[in-house]
């Protein structure tokens, strides 16, 4: 795909692809080599931006933004354009991990707290086998870590980086670093890798068909309140700017 389709948001773009399409676009970009970060789009990221100038530049020069809240699809779709699959993060760590297992794609996990990255790796090799994860590692999204970090992911020859240190800050150390890591790809993954270890858990699936995993979440997790705020300005932003 050399021209992505995306739909502006509140001045963030946000491309209409599917899984399988996201997974043939890493593909591309891993093939071309040079670095490519993918951000997990929903409200809070197009809120959070909105006041966020660094931010909002990261967003609008990424190589990839995928529609992964599901107010991002009710945004577009009031606009007009109907995004054809919602693209979650937690569910491309799985889809990803699957085609990793296929092509040999060295990956690193980083980020989440102590030992939840190193988890992350057993539970994926016992579901994929076949996944070469070469590298899992807590570290920290503060700039003066930085170093170590390349280092370590440097030494690996990894090809994909998945960076959960939830947003804007796992957004900010690949913007800083990817390059730097010499892998292809690196995405902001947020709390996946938590749900891949249980220590969160994920809404079930007939929640997640209502698309009402934000309330599960909340209901579970009142102290993200503060958080869910970002929801209501997402909509009253879009409904005052058509």
């Amino acid at each position: 795909m050399d021209q992505i389709p995306a739909i502006n948001i509140l001045g963030i773009p946000v491309h209409d692809v599917t899984m399988t399409e996201t997974l043939d676009l890493i593909t591309q970009f891993v093939a071309q080599g040079g670095a490519h970060q993918i951000c997990t789009i929903n409200p809070e990221f197009i809120i959070a931006a909105q006041n966020d100038l660094e931010f909002k530049r990261i967003l609008n020069q990424a190589a990839l933004n995928l529609p992964d809240g599901i107010g991002v699809v009710w945004a577009a779709k009031r606009k007009g354009h109907v995004l054809r699959e919602r693209v979650a993060g937690s569910d491309l760590i799985y889809q990803l991990a699957a085609r990793a297992a296929k092509t040999g794609w060295k990956i690193f996990l980083l980020g989440a707290a102590d030992g939840v990255a190193d988890q992350t790796a057993i539970k994926l090799r016992s579901i994929y086998p076949s996944v070469n994860i070469v590298g899992a590692w807590a570290g920290s999204p503060q700039p003066e870590a930085d170093s170590e970090a390349v280092q370590r992911i440097r030494a690996t020859e990894a090809d994909i980086v998945l960076v959960a240190y939830g947003a804007p800050k796992q957004d900010k150390w690949i913007d800083r670093n990817v390059a730097r890591t010499g892998a292809s790809v690196a995405i902001g993954v947020g709390g996946s890798f938590d749900f891949v270890v249980g220590t969160q858990r994920r809404a079930p699936q007939w929640i997640r068909r209502l698309n009402l995993e934000w309330l599960y979440r909340l209901v579970r997790e009142p102290w993200r309140w503060r958080r869910q705020l970002a929801l209501p300005r997402f909509v009253w932003k879009v409904i005052r700017n058509p």
